[in-house]
């Protein structure tokens, strides 16, 4: 019997310490994002971002996370120097799978974080406007992937349940081969740890 009720003791004590290990949260936030293109002067759009965050362990964590995004980006396209200029425009929608892990230094009340990972990004939809003139010129500029990998790392604040953290996110993989083209953002988000 004192087995037994050492037992149920021994799993309470390990159930309550790993419930204190993990926390689940909602997050939202905007983004200001850039297609970096060869040739071609890019400009920044900007996006939102929201969805669910799951966080496992204290001082040293792995966040895992799930989120809807857009993100894309703007060009200038100058024809040959000359006074005539076209420019376009691509909005994407995407989810996004970032795995990071992170180093929290202070307690439950009040925790500074930093973070690093990759991040996968699948695009559900896509919306680009470019002139006649860049689409006969450059017919296969708005050819881009369905799927990217990247990077993220930034650092985070929790106070309470709430927490809010800014990151920078950059293209390991060419979301356009022919022109060398790759995504990076910031990203700026507040979230709410439900537990």
């Amino acid at each position: 019997m004192k087995k037994c009720l050492l037992s149920v003791a021994i799993l309470c004590v390990a159930a309550i310490s790993a419930k204190a290990q993990f926390s689940l949260g909602a997050k939202a936030g905007i983004n200001f994002s850039k297609i970096s293109t060869d040739n071609v002067k890019e400009s920044t759009v900007a996006g939102y971002q929201a969805g669910l965050f799951a966080r496992f362990g204290s001082s040293l964590y792995l966040q895992p996370e799930l989120y809807l995004g857009s993100s894309g980006g703007k060009f200038d396209f100058n024809s040959n120097g000359s006074t005539v200029t076209s420019d376009g425009k691509v909005t994407f929608t995407s989810l996004n799978v970032p795995l990071l892990i992170g180093k929290g230094f202070g307690g439950d009340n009040l925790n500074v974080r930093i973070m690093a990972g990759p991040i996968f990004s699948y695009i559900l939809d896509k919306n680009q406007n470019f002139s006649d003139n860049v689409s006969g010129a450059y017919n296969d500029f708005g050819n881009y992937k369905k799927s990217t990998l990247g990077y993220q790392v930034g650092g985070g604040i929790d106070i309470g349940h709430i927490t809010a953290d800014l990151r920078y996110e950059g293209g390991l993989t060419k979301i356009n081969e022919n022109y060398g083209q790759r995504q990076n953002l910031w990203a700026l988000s507040v979230g709410f740890k439900f537990f």
